[in-house]
């Protein structure tokens, strides 16, 4: 149906609503036959090559052209249908009016296909028609701009209303219907400033190109497609300028009520000029663009609202100036000087469409990449690979999102089937990707992209997806990982290219998550083996296939690292430091756990072996070569640790008690094994030897066996030459004897205490005191159980046992009668007198042992009977008294020194 005001059609039927995008076929086969006009189009040829569905826009003067959704039945290509009712024009007062109005709209689909512009509306069928319509086939429209502009005329902004422009609200015309698609769309800043760039240019390409004058450039002229690109349509009231200079006035129609509305040029945004002295100029083109530019940022509203008045134009052309000023604030800042001079009366003030578009306004690297895009078609492989790789790529981020569907993929996803391009569009594709959310990637990209994992590609095209895969996984559904990308990733790895068998080692490091353990041991080692074993010389390869051995290693077996992972690490040549470094920390996370089977052998006996060249690597830096280092050393403390455990366990298994002795005590007096004895009333203490006494016992040594003879010789049976007459040679007695428990150390004090009448073998402790050990701490302390008594010399000298009882005389040690010999200068006899005492005390000492009849000790009076005493074979009747007194004497006497 059509809108009638003044008994004049004025609209075409109300619009219907836009479904959300989707495939063509199933879009059109909700709607087919579904709408209003519906059956006019039935008999319009133009059906027989388009399947044709709602109507989702109007255009053209008073809006007659009704725009619906269709597509190509030839090749299912989205395009939109312009149908004409002429019906619309049959409503006019004057007759001719239907055939002038129809006339005029069929030379307009006739300029569109002369004028061949990506900024002007692309004709992809020809006008077609019958009694009542008219019909043609374009690209894909959204909504003309009045379409969009006219919800916020009619107040929807949601703000308040535009300042006053001095218009009077009984002059407003009707707002026009908006479709719902349209009036949920809203320009962003990028989408004004780009679209405002755009028609400039096609005025541009008509004025100097064409050499000819738009005159109707207004809102309903200008088609908005579903690319979010601004086309120039509506050429309608061309007018030719003069070829060499176009700025020279021609002239013109003026507006005239005399003439139906939709075959004029709309009022409201006709220039001066036209009106005024009915000339027109390319400058008249500017004027009305000035006046679009202030109504795109004036909320739709022009600034002059004539409502079909010559009368009511002249009037608010007086007041434009005013109006102007109001509504510049809202217009961006380096837009304003431009609106200013292009709404002024005065043309020469006004500037081209060439210099409008050189302005600051316009100078924006993502503005250009969109410039670029539409005409991407007319440009060769060349030019377009650099614009997707290089510009595109780094200008997408600084393009707003609601863009990147609406403009940019469509041209990427056209460009996909190109296979010289493919390699380049898929550096932006790959961004879109990663930034877009799941929903938008299943839902616009995927399908298209799908097709991508099969067909056949370049090497840079395929090395472009492998490197990228996981972004590309990231978002692709599991069914769809399983049965198109993975299989392409095992296909790289046959590739003949070593570009493309690097790129499929990095995609499995970098998509190993996704893999399952399956996959892994049965495809992926065994063909990264492969390459290494093809490409073990390439430096490249060698480090990708590292980085594969290692992400992957935690998914392998034990079995399988030893059998195949071990060997192909020892098979690479250290000489790279990058190398080196990958193998070092395979091995660090080959120590971290035992499930990946590096045993202490296999440290010892290969892994180390093979590291330790590098640390002397000149090539490598202080961290490589402390990482290294510090895995050298982790090696060694896994092997330290082992070896040492296991040698405790054999130390356990030797019998006791040598297996709890350490072998720095083997030598230890504790070893030594003699009858024990003890040595009634003595209390022995240690004391540390003085450098001197030290250096007199060593040069005394051959002068000391000597004069020890007497007393040693009678002691132990050995003549004065004898080496066991040395004080320092006593081990020979006490073979197990240490060095340190000798004469090195000063001889104990000795002192003999008041025997106990309850023990007559020893003291009341049990025999010696407590002595320190030279190998123990200060504090510990161990009794002794070295029999200081040797009953078999004895028994050499006098032929029997002799006497062990109280007041027997203790047999020391040689070294200890040695050094009560030589203590101190002052404190010693002479070694003349000291032998001489010696002999006379042992010859006394010999006298007194062959007694074998009972004493009576003076000092206490103790008589000891003779059948408690052991008796010399050899004599019986003498007593020991002599020689124990004698003996304590000469005691006392060193002790008071």
């Amino acid at each position: 149906m059509c809108i009638f005001l003044g008994g004049n059609c004025i609209a075409s039927c109300e619009p219907a609503t836009l479904p959300p995008p989707m495939p063509a076929t199933a879009m059109f086969s909700k709607f087919k036959h579904g709408t209003t006009g519906q059956n006019a189009l039935d008999n319009n040829p133009i059906v027989q090559f388009f399947e044709i569905g709602k109507q989702t826009a109007s255009a053209g003067p008073e809006l007659v052209w009704r725009i619906h959704d269709a597509y190509r039945k030839s090749d299912g290509k989205e395009v939109s249908v312009f149908l004409f009712e002429k019906r619309c024009a049959e409503k006019l007062h004057k007759p001719k009016r239907k055939e002038t109005v129809t006339e005029i709209l069929r030379g307009s689909v006739r300029q569109l296909e002369r004028f061949r512009h990506p900024k002007i509306l692309q004709v992809l069928h020809p006008v077609e028609e019958c009694s009542e319509t008219l019909a043609f086939a374009s690209e894909p429209v959204l909504a003309s701009l009045a379409n969009v502009l006219a919800y916020q005329e009619s107040g929807g902004g949601g703000g308040a209303g535009p300042p006053s422009t001095g218009a009077s609200s009984q002059t407003q015309p009707s707002s026009t219907p908006r479709p719902a698609h349209a009036r949920e769309y809203h320009f962003l800043d990028i989408e004004l400033k780009y679209g405002i760039l755009q028609i400039t240019e096609a005025l541009s390409f008509l004025h100097y190109s064409g050499h000819v004058l738009h005159r109707n450039v207004c809102p309903s002229s200008i088609l908005v497609t579903k690319k979010g690109t601004w086309k120039l349509g509506g050429l309608e009231f061309t007018e030719r300028v003069n070829d060499i200079d176009g700025l020279e006035p021609v002239a013109c129609q003026p507006w005239t009520s005399r003439l139906p509305k939709m075959a004029q040029p709309d009022l409201d945004y006709i220039a001066p000029e036209v009106q005024t002295t009915s000339v027109c100029s390319i400058l008249s083109d500017m004027f009305s663009l000035g006046m679009v530019v202030c109504a795109i940022f004036n909320q739709g509203r022009p600034l002059i609202q004539a409502n079909h008045s010559s009368s009511t134009y002249m009037k608010q052309l007086e007041v434009l100036e005013d109006q102007l000023h109001n509504v510049l604030p809202r217009v961006p800042v380096p837009l304003q000087e431009a609106a200013v001079r292009l709404l002024s009366r005065d043309t020469r003030q006004r500037p081209t469409a060439q210099l409008l578009s050189l302005i600051k306004y316009f100078s924006d690297p993502a503005v250009h990449a969109l410039q670029f895009l539409d005409v991407i078609n007319m440009k060769d492989p060349t030019q377009k690979s650099h614009f997707y790789r290089n510009t595109l790529k780094e200008v997408l981020p600084y393009i707003p999102r609601k863009l990147w569907f609406q403009h940019v993929w469509p041209c990427l996803q056209q460009e996909m089937k190109t296979q010289e391009v493919l390699a380049a569009v898929l550096q932006p594709i790959i961004f879109l990707v990663q930034e877009c959310t799941i929903e938008e990637y299943e839902s616009i990209i995927l399908p298209s992209f799908r097709n991508v994992f099969s067909i056949p590609k370049s090497i840079q095209a395929t090395v472009t997806l492998l490197e990228n895969l996981h972004v590309i996984l990231e978002k692709t559904p599991r069914d769809d990982i399983r049965s198109e990308v993975l299989p392409m990733l095992y296909n790289a790895f046959e590739s003949t290219t070593i570009q493309v068998q690097s790129a499929a080692l990095v995609a499995v490091t970098n998509v190993s998550e996704y893999l399952d353990e399956t996959a892994i041991r049965r495809m992926v080692l065994p063909k990264t083996k492969g390459v290494y074993e093809k490409n073990a010389g390439d430096l490249k390869i060698v480090l990708n296939v590292l980085s594969c051995v290692e992400k992957t290693l935690d998914r392998l077996d034990k079995a399988q690292i030893i059998d195949e992972v071990l060997p192909l690490l020892w098979d690479v040549r250290l000489q790279d430091p990058e190398i080196t470094l990958r193998v070092v920390n395979i091995y660090r996370l080959m120590l971290s756990d035992k499930k990946y089977g590096l045993s202490v052998n296999l440290m010892a006996t290969r892994v180390m072996p093979s590291l330790l060249p590098q640390t002397v690597n000149p090539s490598l830096n202080l961290e490589q070569f402390t990482n290294l280092l510090e895995v050298l050393q982790e090696m060694l403390d896994h092997i330290d640790r082992n070896q040492r455990n296991k040698l405790k366990l054999d130390n356990l298994s030797l019998p006791s008690p040598e297996r709890h002795r350490p072998l720095r005590h083997q030598y230890s007096s504790d070893n030594m094994h003699v009858p024990p004895f003890n040595i009634p009333n003595l209390r022995i203490e240690q004391r540390k030897t003085s450098s001197a006494e030290d250096m007199a016992r060593k040069n005394s040594a051959g002068a000391g066996a000597t004069d020890s003879g007497v007393l040693g010789g009678w002691w132990f049976g050995a003549s004065p030459s004898s080496p066991d007459s040395n004080f320092l040679r006593v081990h020979n007695a006490f073979p197990n004897r240490r060095l340190s428990d000798n004469a090195l150390m000063m001889p104990p004090k000795i002192r003999i205490a008041p025997s106990c009448a309850s023990s007559p073998g020893g003291t009341p402790g049990g025999g010696l005191p407590i002595r320190r050990h030279s190998s123990i701490g200060p504090q510990e302390r161990r009794g002794s159980t070295v029999n200081l008594s040797p009953p078999t010399l004895a028994r050499s000298m006098i032929g029997g046992s002799m006497p062990n009882t109280s007041s027997s005389v203790p047999f020391l040690l040689s070294s200890s009668m040695s050094s009560i010999r030589s203590r101190r200068p002052s404190a010693c006899l002479s070694s003349s007198q000291g032998s001489g005492l010696l002999q006379q005390l042992g010859s006394g000492m010999v006298r007194q042992l062959t007694l074998g009849s009972s004493y009576q000790h003076p000092a206490n009076g103790r008589a000891f009977p003779s059948s408690n005493v052991r008796k010399c074979p050899s004599s019986r009747q003498n007593s020991t008294t002599a020689a124990a007194a004698a003996l304590s004497c000469f005691v006392h006497i060193y002790l008071l020194h």
